[in-house]
């Protein structure tokens, strides 16, 4: 296994712990396998593959970059009350996995 592959095995791994320690049992593999080969090409860059819940201007990227763009929400204040859910939901996490933070952001938008 290389070493970007590895390294996207422990960021899945992160994220399958996130999403268990905030109440999701049945995760969607495919899609979370998505969020997390996304970030390959970042995989080595430790801000990039964590989201900071307190960083409004981070929270307005995710709305534009993820929510606008990749799930088609173009809707601020539902993608801001999705996201600002999810933020409540990984509150007790300090680093914060961006591949869970999608995978939650994408199923308060559901």
């Amino acid at each position: 296994m290389s070493d970007v592959q590895t390294k996207l095995a422990q960021l899945k791994a992160t994220a399958e712990k996130q999403l268990g320690d905030c109440g999701v049992s049945n995760i969607d593999h495919e899609k979370l396998d998505g969020y997390v080969n996304s970030l390959k090409t970042m995989v080595n860059n430790k801000d990039a593959v964590l989201v900071s819940g307190l960083d409004a201007s981070e929270l307005d990227t995710v709305r534009r970059n993820f929510v606008e763009k990749k799930l088609g929400v173009t809707d601020k204040d539902k993608a801001m009350a999705a996201i600002g859910s999810v933020v409540d939901k990984m509150s007790g996490i300090k680093m914060k996995s961006r591949p869970a933070f999608y995978y939650l952001v994408s199923e308060a938008l559901l």
